[in-house]
């Protein structure tokens, strides 16, 4: 959380590559606004653009 808070706050965003299980964790716990969850490396490259 942290880091992702330093990279909204510099003007990026924190790309976090996970697996189902995990996102859906990070559902459970209504974190998902904060992070952006992405199934693959290349689904977060591309929003990285």
């Amino acid at each position: 959380m942290q880091l992702a808070k330093k990279a909204q706050g510099e003007g990026g965003s924190l790309q976090i590559v996970t697996n189902p299980r995990v996102t859906q964790t990070v559902k459970l716990v209504r974190l998902q606004n904060f992070l952006s969850l992405q199934p693959s490396l290349e689904a977060a490259l591309a929003n990285l653009g």
